[in-house]
């Protein structure tokens, strides 16, 4: 009876498209699964068959998952966990392995995907602890932020007045730096970052420098050079340079990586003058 429930399902999914112009185009997604993050005897692969839909990105294809969460074969299971909030590659929390490739799922496109319907593979980052499904905990990047002192100082509340003026030139040198949403592609995609290191990650040396570089920051910034002078800091960097390529943002993070290690040099160097 499942199988027949879930044969009339895929009938209707197949002739809605149709009527909004899709030709009864079927997406097909295999998506990686897993109940709790320890309950590994779980984890297994599901393939689904949803509606293709004009401009459909994968959050949409799992939302229609969500709505009717039936297998290629008719099995209903319970809905795919993912985590999404902006839609629209600001937040940074929809990042998934996708085909292989670390990415915003948000921004990835079906037609790209799939343009003759091959199946789409979706899976969690593998390098933080899996919550559940799609879901991970990203938190260590959040921990990392703190060690990096990736904020910027007050002296209070009350009224400073204008901030200090900065040149058209150091504006240019800052945003692409800024544009960073810790969404996590960087860190998957490093050799170096995984459970058994402390290596804080490209993402983490680039606040690095963009809070040395601003110039209420640059007050601290010989703390955080600090904070990347030991155990998982600036040395424990590969240089595999994985991270910029599967940056949603182009940040520039190699030249990011090779700004803070000559600054962490000078430090060890001649710190002691500081002193």
């Amino acid at each position: 009876m499942a199988k027949a429930s879930g044969d009339k399902a895929n009938g209707a999914a197949a002739s809605a498209p149709t009527q909004a112009g899709g030709e009864g185009r079927l997406v097909h997604l295999r998506v990686r699964r897993q109940d709790t993050s320890d309950r590994t005897e779980t984890r297994r692969w599901e393939e689904f068959k949803v509606p293709y839909l004009p401009q459909m990105n994968v959050i949409s294809a799992l939302q229609q998952i969500q709505r009717d969460p039936r297998t290629v074969d008719g099995k209903e299971v319970p809905p795919v966990v993912w985590e999404a909030v902006c839609l629209e590659e600001v937040c940074g929390s929809c990042t998934m392995v996708i085909n292989g490739r670390v990415r915003q799922a948000c921004s990835a496109l079906i037609d790209q995907l799939a343009p003759k319907g091959e199946v789409i593979t979706l899976e969690p980052m593998s390098k933080f602890p899996l919550v559940r499904d799609l879901l991970v905990d990203r938190s260590r990047m959040f921990e990392d932020m703190k060690r990096v002192r990736a904020w910027i100082d007050i002296d209070g509340t009350h009224e400073l007045g204008p901030g200090p003026r900065e040149s058209p030139e150091r504006q240019e040198e800052r945003y692409p730096l800024s544009r960073c949403m810790t969404c996590g592609c960087c860190v998957e995609a490093c050799p170096q970052y995984n459970a058994g290191t402390k290596f804080v990650g490209a993402f983490a040396v680039n606040l690095v420098r963009l809070y040395n570089l601003h110039p209420s920051g640059a007050m601290h910034a010989n703390e955080r050079l600090e904070s990347v002078m030991g155990e998982g800091g600036i040395t424990d960097c590969g240089k595999s340079q994985n991270c910029v390529e599967v940056c949603p943002k182009d940040i520039p993070l190699v030249d990011s990586l090779a700004t803070v290690a000559r600054d962490t040099t000078k430090r060890m160097l001649f710190g002691w003058l500081l002193k």
